[in-house]
């Protein structure tokens, strides 16, 4: 895709600020856990795969490297801000502002988890998306970098955060509730997140024709 350079550090901005609201989101969602079916779960499996969406997008239209910055950008920021947030509303109250004078382990430990799991997910997600968005089927690349990318995020992220923790239900029951997380990932992504990317994609390469043939 051409672009200009204002439009493509416009672009890259949206996207970084894109993957940091969600990161902050899971984090904070991560800590919310349910059952499903008789399942332990967590929210997080439901906010997570929006950014897999994200980083194909951009691998599509802006190319691998503009996706690796995009990564780079956000792994520092998304750490610091999540780690706050997720002290603030830890397991999903407002613990007041006096809670930042004392580190939190249990918060830290999962903004590091995170922090670890995002780099590598999001690194390997674009390999495989890269080596496969050629292919003539569309929807083969970001069905086969979801399903990679959601496996080595969620275990490396569950592991992490939870082998051992304070938090007695999530060490026990941490192996659990990453499988029921990556299953609700991966339904998730391949019933809504690729049919969707290839709805987005085709309104943004139509947006895009439209532009460059009205200032031709």
């Amino acid at each position: 895709m051409n672009s200009t350079p204002s439009r493509l550090r416009m672009a890259l901005s949206c996207l970084i600020a894109f993957h940091i609201l969600i990161i902050i989101a899971s984090n904070y969602l991560v800590q919310l856990p349910f059952s499903m079916f008789g399942w332990h779960t967590t929210w997080g499996a439901f906010s997570f795969p929006f950014i897999f969406l994200a980083t194909d997008l951009t691998v599509r239209l802006l190319g691998k490297q503009a996706a690796r910055k995009v990564i780079a950008r956000v792994m520092l920021p998304a750490l610091l801000v999540s780690y706050v947030f997720s002290v603030l509303f830890q397991e999903g109250s407002f613990r007041g502002f006096d809670t930042l004078n004392q580190l939190n382990h249990f918060v830290l430990r999962i903004s590091l988890a995170s922090f670890l799991a995002y780099g590598v997910g999001q690194f390997l997600d674009i390999q495989v998306f890269d080596r496969l968005r050629k292919l003539p089927q569309w929807w083969v690349a970001p069905s086969a970098a979801m399903i990679v990318g959601n496996l080595i995020d969620t275990f490396v992220f569950f592991s992490v955060a939870f082998w051992r923790s304070d938090n007695a239900f999530m060490a026990a029951n941490w192996v659990e509730i990453a499988a029921v997380d990556y299953v609700i990932k991966l339904a998730i992504s391949l019933m809504l997140f690729v049919p969707l990317y290839g709805i987005l994609l085709n309104a943004i390469l139509r947006l895009l024709a439209g532009r460059q043939a009205a200032t031709a």
